[in-house]
């Protein structure tokens, strides 16, 4: 009897299968590569904006320094000095040219104008564009009239092509600022606010640094986008292990950013980490002037070399004591007394207390000013001057560590007091001058880099000027210039 039964063949099961796999495979290998190609233009724009808006904060960042830099280092000393900014003066222009290269060492900076508020270029890196009238556009016009600022990117790349070029040569992307220069009413605070328009900063910045690392990510990405065909998972996986690289990158930018924008906390830190160990220090403190104190009274003789050093004792215990106090204020400057001050007075103060060492260590002094009571008055905080003249001597003697001189010159000078300190010691790193005011920079292996900083505050808030430079035939050379009562 003949089976008539049907069978079903396995291999057009199996064919079927494969089939609808291989369809699967090929639609998810399509689809896969056709969203890892979207995904890679998407990511590749995100990243490519958060390098522009990386470079716009960082323009921001170096504008507003310049502004405080120009304003600081320029403008006041230069009113102070001449009366009046005239950078047609070469001394003038000299001195802005100086401020404005030790503020952009190393940042690229491609071009710098500054126009006036005509639209002239009155500064330029370039001195033939000096006094050109036709280079202001309408970016620096409208940042004249309205304060806006402006960033507009000069790039010689494809946005398409760029992701095959191997190597990308300087200037191809270069991002353009304008920014309004203005004045800064407040001097001291952590705050510093605006004042008027004083002119507009032109730079040009070369990212093309930056924007290389942009096209090798968009490379990585589209290779990753056609490997994709190898398989769903490892698709998958690589998307994933690129994403999270991509955001791993873009929060430690964020970070870093973050970091620069508030350098001004790190004082905030000092100040609060003073204050956890200022107990400690006046205890010990209160035990040497009660103690010097109390020995003073047991004095028979109040004119004998012992009194007057216990007394010396008692003084300078009690004004260590309020210079901690001003320490712990470094990152809320006080605002100084305004009471007549005889400079003359302070400075033999100063070098009384300090005959005894200067004497161990074989330094000499030699003064060059009147001793005249009221010859030398500026308006200040007696206290605050005393301190600085105080350091400036004590580091005069710890730089030339042994024998040497001391020259303390002061004169007055067109309503300023000059007064000038000069050591035979080795005098100031060239390299490091620009940057021996700022905090936390210091050359000395125990110091804390704010001896100068604290000098500098003090100087400035007195409406003074503090000057660091080397002498003609070596040795440190300190200037401090303050306007007459």
């Amino acid at each position: 009897m003949q089976n008539n039964t049907n069978h079903t063949d396995p291999g057009d099961s199996f064919s079927t299968t494969f089939g609808f796999t291989k369809i699967l495979s090929i639609s998810s290998l399509v689809l896969i590569l056709a969203t890892g190609l979207v995904l890679s233009v998407v990511i590749a724009n995100s990243a490519r904006q958060t390098l522009l808006d990386k470079q716009e904060q960082f323009a921001t960042l170096v504008a507003e320094n310049l502004n405080h830099q120009i304003y600081r280092r320029f403008i006041l000393p230069t009113l102070i000095g001449f009366g009046s900014i005239e950078l047609s003066q070469e001394a003038q222009y000299d001195r802005l040219e100086r401020t404005i290269e030790s503020s952009t060492r190393g940042l690229n900076i491609r071009s710098l104008r500054i126009y006036d508020l005509e639209g002239a270029v009155s500064y330029s890196i370039d001195r033939k564009e000096v006094g050109n009238k036709e280079m202001a556009d309408d970016k620096v016009q409208r940042s004249i009239k309205s304060l806006d600022k402006s960033f507009e990117i000069h790039s010689t790349i494809s946005k398409w092509w760029g992701i095959f070029m191997l190597d990308v040569e300087d200037d191809s992307v270069v991002l353009r600022t304008v920014y309004p220069l203005r004045m800064e009413d407040d001097l001291v605070g952590p705050e510093r606010k605006r004042g008027p328009l004083i002119g507009v900063l032109e730079l040009r910045q070369d990212i093309s640094g930056d924007y290389t690392t942009v096209l090798r990510f968009q490379r990585v990405i589209i290779a990753a986008s056609l490997l994709s065909s190898l398989g769903l998972f490892l698709m998958l996986l690589a998307i994933i292990r690129k994403v999270d690289r991509a955001n791993a990158e873009r929060i430690k930018e964020r970070n870093r950013l973050e970091r620069e924008l508030h350098q001004s906390e790190k004082l905030a830190s000092m100040g609060r980490m003073v204050a956890g160990i200022a107990h400690e220090i006046r205890n010990p403190l209160g035990i040497i002037r009660s103690s010097a104190e109390l020995l003073l009274k047991k004095t028979s003789s109040k004119e004998d070399l012992q009194a007057r050093m216990l007394k010396a004792i008692y003084d300078e215990s009690k004004r260590l004591s309020q210079t901690v106090n001003d320490f712990l204020d470094y990152a809320r400057p006080r605002e100084s007394k305004r009471e007549p001050v005889d400079v003359g007075k302070l400075l033999e103060q100063a070098l009384v207390f300090l005959e005894p060492e200067c004497e161990k260590n074989k330094v000499e002094v030699k003064k060059d000013y009147h001793l005249e009571p009221g010859s030398l008055m500026v308006s200040g905080d007696k206290d605050l001057l005393y301190r600085a003249f105080y350091n400036i001597l004590t580091n005069a003697m710890q730089a030339m560590e042994g024998p040497g001189t001391i020259y303390v010159h002061a004169e007055k000078n067109e309503g300023q007091l000059n007064i000038a300190f000069t050591d035979t010691g080795p005098g100031f790193d060239e390299d490091s001058l620009d940057k021996l005011t700022d905090p936390f920079f210091t050359t000395k292996d125990n110091g804390t880099g704010l001896g100068l900083t604290i000098l500098k505050n003090i100087v400035e808030s007195h409406g003074g000027a503090l000057i660091l430079a080397n002498g003609p035939e070596g040795g440190a050379h300190v200037q401090i210039r303050l306007p007459l009562a």
